[in-house]
């Protein structure tokens, strides 16, 4: 409890950072601390947020509305209409990813009678204007596809029931889904159209609030943004337009309009020439085009500004040669947006910076800085590689005391899924109950992830996802063959797709570790494709119902590979009650089959948290400290507080 109590007062502090977004003249937050578990979202301005102690308007209490309603209410996600007070709420129950739609009036800080509602489903809304919404939403009969996604988007206009909405967008069932987004960045309003055929995979058209109207000519596996009259489109595979080959994961630019009429003479801003230099992500802010990309894993920003017939190139100086680095517009809407950026940067022993970039790179400014939460002195961060199973050097973060003993109580911590990058943050938890208390903490690249491009992803993918978790064991042996450590002070933690990584170190490496803590995971993968999401996910893991795939996902479906007489090392499985994206069936049939057989292995439950580790900062805490403690019993650290 006093762990708990100790790390629920962190994440409650006063002077952690709101992080803010602009909608018109205001800065809008949600705030989360002792006396608002649920949230405050509220609002302010510049000029008053640059202040240490900003004067904050209060819009709606979640904590009371949830009083007052008696529902389980947190806000998931936001609509804005620019230049307007209307808003759409998405409502969470328990944080699950279903969400109940209302109409609320900023001017008003009330929700709008006979306004726009919605019963809870899986789904998002756009503004089309004050009167219309674009409704993606597996509300309704027929209306779902079989990962329990929007199948449709419908034009909904207000006081229509939404059985009459008109269906302007469509998939079939056995696709992943589809959205839209309204852009207001052009001459006239556009409506982009996605249908999602797999993770990986999706159709782009555009049209108006009416439908779609024009397919895109390009490659399905691509990522794809519009702002103004371009078009900036990142290929994942290597692709031949008009003659002119593009390898794997070269970013393109080319006027739209150009682009409609039948040019297609793209601009390279982006070619991955270096196997360890790799695009992660892209934006457009006021007619500027932002790269972020990785560089042996370090961060770089570059800024693209298209002119009629080339580009300008610039790059965002003063980050850090280690660590995180995340940049985004400041508001909400492009079509709103004059350049102003925010930064955020941190490594694992300096907390977070929010930083200003008024209209691009020039005059950067500290808005706020997080607060110190642990003693780093005398720690270090340190990189290092493993040599996997193949030869592949896969890279690790360790942070701890400079000298080694040997015995290093290790936190390792992996995912290697689906393309995304794991980056070195400022953990407060890790920092408070590992670091400060003398122990080391690693986090590990692995392939599946995306830190050097879609060939570390697909090396890590489908059959391959094996590799991955090969990769998370070498690096454990690593640590002993460097002498940091021993194998049975080595304590692992992954979650979601994370958690396919622990139940295969308990399944096939158990030799490497001293205890595992697995959170919300996907553990059988020979069902996972019938429950909720499962579907969805069948180009990252693969399809159990073909046999050839089969052969594959049996070799790390670990509920499958389970047998007795082994020596697994103990092991805590938590799930949510409330996560509607991967089944808690998956963590409670794990851990039924190894008490079975006899194992330690113990399941943690609580009743809300959605797909994450609670609805509020003491079930976070507690959800991480009740981890942590299992993880230093299992492995012999007494550390005289947990």
């Amino acid at each position: 409890m006093q762990d708990r109590d100790e790390l629920a007062s962190i994440y409650d502090r006063a002077d952690n950072i709101p992080y803010v977004s602009r909608h018109g003249d205001h800065l809008y937050n949600l705030w989360k601390d002792a006396d608002n578990p649920r949230g405050l979202w509220r609002r302010t301005t510049l000029a008053e947020f640059r202040k240490s102690k900003p004067s904050w308007d209060v819009l709606l209490d979640v904590d009371r509305l949830a009083a007052i309603e008696r529902k389980d209410w947190l806000i998931s996600w936001i609509a804005m209409l620019p230049g307007s007070s209307q808003v759409i709420l998405a409502l969470s129950l328990g944080g699950s990813d279903a969400v109940t739609l209302r109409e609320f009036e900023l001017t008003k800080k009330s929700f709008v009678p006979d306004g726009f509602v919605l019963d809870e489903a899986k789904g998002s809304a756009a503004w089309v204007d004050q009167n219309a919404l674009l409704l993606s939403s597996a509300y309704g009969e027929g209306m779902a596809t079989l990962s329990g996604y929007a199948r449709t988007v419908r034009l909904w206009r207000r006081g229509e029931p939404i059985e009459r909405a008109r269906v302007v967008f469509e998939t079939i069932a056995d696709h992943t889904g589809v959205s839209c987004r309204i852009d207001r960045t052009g001459q006239e309003k556009r409506v982009w159209f996605t249908e999602q055929l797999n993770f990986f995979n999706s159709h782009t058209w555009l049209g108006t609030e009416q439908g779609a109207h024009i397919k895109l000519d390009l490659p399905t596996d691509i990522r794809l943004e519009a702002h103004q009259d371009w078009l900036a489109v990142k290929l994942r595979s290597a692709a031949t337009i008009e003659g002119v080959i593009y390898p794997t994961d070269t970013l393109l630019g080319i006027s739209l309009t150009a682009f409609l009429a039948g040019n297609r003479n793209f601009s390279v801003q982006f070619l991955a020439n270096s196997p360890r230099r790799a695009l992660q992500g892209f934006f457009w802010v006021d007619g500027k085009l932002v790269l972020s990309l990785l560089d042996e894993l370090r961060p770089v920003f570059e800024i693209c500004t298209p002119f009629p017939t080339t580009w300008g190139r610039e790059q965002l100086s003063m980050l850090p040669d280690m660590g995180l680095v995340n940049a985004w517009p400041l508001d909400r809407d492009p079509s709103e947006s004059n350049g102003d950026l925010l930064a955020k940067i941190e490594d694992p022993l300096t907390p977070p910076l929010l930083m200003l970039l008024e209209q691009g790179v020039a005059s950067p400014a500290v808005l706020k800085e997080a607060p110190k939460t642990f003693v780093a002195d005398g720690l270090v961060v340190t990189q290092h590689e493993a040599i996997s199973v193949d030869g592949e050097r896969i890279p690790y973060v360790q942070t701890g005391p400079k000298q080694e003993t040997g015995e290093a109580p290790v936190h390792m911590s992996g995912y290697g899924g689906f393309g995304i990058s794991v980056k070195p943050c400022y953990n407060s938890a890790l920092g408070k109950l590992w670091l400060e208390r003398g122990g080391t903490t690693v986090q590990a690249h692995l392939r599946g992830g995306g830190e050097f491009g879609t060939r570390w992803h697909d090396a890590g993918r489908l059959a391959g996802k094996r590799l991955s978790h090969d990769d998370f064991a070498s690096v454990a042996a690593d640590l002993v063959r460097r002498g940091v450590t021993q194998a049975k002070r080595i304590a692992a933690e992954g979650g979601s797709n994370g958690g396919i990584l622990i139940c295969n170190m308990l399944t096939r490496y158990p030799e490497h570790f001293g205890a595992l803590f697995c959170t919300i995971p996907l553990i059988d993968m020979r069902r996972y494709t019938k429950l909720l999401a499962g579907a969805s996910w069948i180009a990252e893991f693969g399809d159990p119902d073909k046999l050839e795939e089969w052969e594959w996902l049996k070799t790390y479906s670990a509920y499958h590979i389970a047998k007795p007489g082994q020596d697994y090392p103990p092991i805590l499985i938590a799930t949510t009650r409330r996560d509607d994206r991967v089944h808690p069936g998956h963590a409670r049939k794990m851990v039924a089959k190894l008490q079975g057989m006899g194992y330690e292995a113990y399941l943690y439950e609580p009743a809300a948290g959605g797909h994450g580790y609670g609805r509020d900062n003491k079930d976070h805490a507690g959800f991480q400290v009740l981890g942590f403690q299992f993880l230093k019993s299992k492995i012999g650290w007494l550390d005289g507080k947990a």
